[in-house]
């Protein structure tokens, strides 16, 4: 396959949906109102839309290498902040997938770069901050097991920001869920770790007003 290709593609695909709804472009140019924000793994195998059914319009999408939250990345802060801020967008999904590269490079002790070992080096304080728990597991449960405590770390990350609290405090209705996606069966598993409000984070968290 090459670009060319692509681009026929594209045709394909905006053609079948003009064909179904024939105002569906019209619509969705004049405004932006999804009310979900994904931020996900950059992992090709994983289509955020299409994972969850949406069409173009209804999920706002932040991806990068292991889905991760951190308090220094102004890319992410922006997506974020223009989300909660601007958009006014109700759920926050942080959604990693098991068997991530991201994750499996930081399991292990092959250099791949000045900036992508940094930007693991987090992965690696989460697995040693855990290691009793992955006593007795083989490589994969532990790439597996890694991937869903990253994923409960980065939705603590994202309500620990101030742009989320800030909502919280002037009654927006913000949740912020962690799920993981299975490349085997195509399924998400919700991991049970939504929060919804400044009380369920830890006192040294939160932010007064």
């Amino acid at each position: 396959m090459n670009v060319k290709q692509l681009l026929i593609n594209n045709r394909s695909w905006s053609e079948a949906l003009r064909a179904q709804d024939p105002e569906f472009f019209a619509r969705l140019a004049r405004q932006q109102r999804p009310e979900f924000l994904w931020i996900g793994c950059s992992d090709s195998r994983v289509p955020a839309n299409d994972v969850v059914g949406l069409m173009p319009g209804e999920l706002f999408v932040h991806r990068n290498v292991a889905n991760m939250v951190v308090a220094t990345d102004m890319n992410m802060l922006s997506v974020l902040q223009y989300a909660v801020d601007v958009l006014e967008i109700r759920q926050v999904i942080v959604c990693g997938h098991y068997g991530c590269g991201g994750v499996r490079a930081a399991l292990g002790h092959t250099e791949m770069g000045l900036i992508i070992d940094n930007w693991l080096r987090a992965l690696k304080a989460l697995y040693h901050q855990n290691l009793p728990r992955f006593a007795g597991l083989d490589h994969g449960a532990r790439v597996d097991l890694l991937c869903e405590l990253n994923v409960q770390r980065q939705v603590r990350n994202v309500c620990h920001t101030t742009i989320v609290q800030n909502a919280w405090q002037r009654g927006q209705p913000l949740a912020v869920h962690g799920w993981i996606y299975g490349l085997d069966n195509g399924l998400v598993k919700d991991l049970m770790v939504t929060v919804s409000g400044p009380q369920q984070l830890d006192a040294t968290f939160r932010y007064e007003p």
